[in-house]
């Protein structure tokens, strides 16, 4: 136990750390997310074949078919998500990005059946608000651009994990192979409809380009996948807030970026609303 509780807290510092990584890579955002699904996909497969698991998908072709399109739905939510680093920060893009969770939370009464209860309206309500306030100075700006990369990573990110969760039944190593196989196809016809193929990569910019993709992606999703499935379900989710928590940390501290009061509070709200509506529900079932 002590051991699956290791491998979860550093996966989700590790992910926690892929805006940092980023930032040293010399390429357009769109180029780093294809490195890291190229790689990503790659060493999941390695791995998936390393412990000679067993192939399930052709025998629940309908769970396999969302489960492409969630990792669609993930290959989106990162082109929009590294563009909104590029044009928001770190800090503001990742927590624009988690109001994913939020939206599933809203949206599953209506797809999954599930009781649209106060905590849950609160926390939503509060989510909402803190967007408001962490966008504030973003607006004022005028950069709607980055703006609404931030939104739409959220909503497919929702999309995504909604998408997850209705394809439940391959699950594991496989299903995350395949998803983000699926988040390299749709990444890779963006970028060779948008530039092609020829990409420059600097020697400098190298060994963050294998960090995020083999260690931060494939490893590191391999460890968060074999550990999450022997922790308590309680346990997993509070601990899951450490990773847009790390995230903004790690921009303040290591690049710098300064978030204003307002936009403090916002996040305040949109993690807070996130985790007050998914904990006290889950403490009450």
């Amino acid at each position: 136990m002590k051991a699956a509780y290791a491998k979860y807290i550093i996966a989700l510092l590790l992910f926690g750390s892929n805006g940092l990584v980023a930032s040293f890579i010399d390429l357009s955002s769109w180029e780093i997310v294809l490195m890291r699904t190229l790689l990503g996909s790659i060493t999941m497969a390695l791995i998936f074949l390393a412990t000679r698991k067993k192939f399930t998908f052709h025998k629940k072709k309908k769970a396999f078919l969302l489960l492409l399109l969630s990792g669609i739905c993930t290959g989106s939510s990162w082109l929009f998500l590294y563009e909104g680093y590029v044009r928001l920060g770190v800090s503001i893009a990742t927590l624009c990005n988690y109001c994913g969770p939020v939206i599933v939370m809203a949206l599953s009464p209506l797809l999954f059946k599930e009781k649209l209860t106060p905590v849950k309206i609160i926390g939503f309500a509060a989510a909402l608000c803190g967007v408001c306030f962490i966008n504030g100075k973003v607006v004022g700006n005028g950069n709607a651009i980055g703006l609404i990369c931030g939104i739409m990573s959220a909503v497919t990110y929702a999309f995504m994990i909604m998408l997850k969760k209705l394809s439940s039944e391959i699950e594991g190593i496989e299903g995350t192979m395949f998803q983000l196989i699926a988040a390299f196809v749709t990444v890779a016809l963006f970028v060779g409809i948008k530039q092609g193929f020829a990409i420059s990569i600097t020697a400098a910019s190298l060994p963050a380009i294998l960090i995020l993709g083999i260690i931060n992606t494939g490893i590191v999703s391999y460890m968060y996948f074999s550990s999450m499935g022997r922790l308590p379900v309680q346990s997993v989710a509070i601990l899951g807030y450490l990773e847009p928590l790390s995230a903004v940390f790690f921009s303040v501290i290591f690049l710098q970026e300064v978030l204003l009061p307002m936009q403090i509070l916002g996040g305040v709200l949109i993690i807070g609303g996130a985790a007050a509506a998914e904990l006290l529900v889950r403490g009450k079932a």
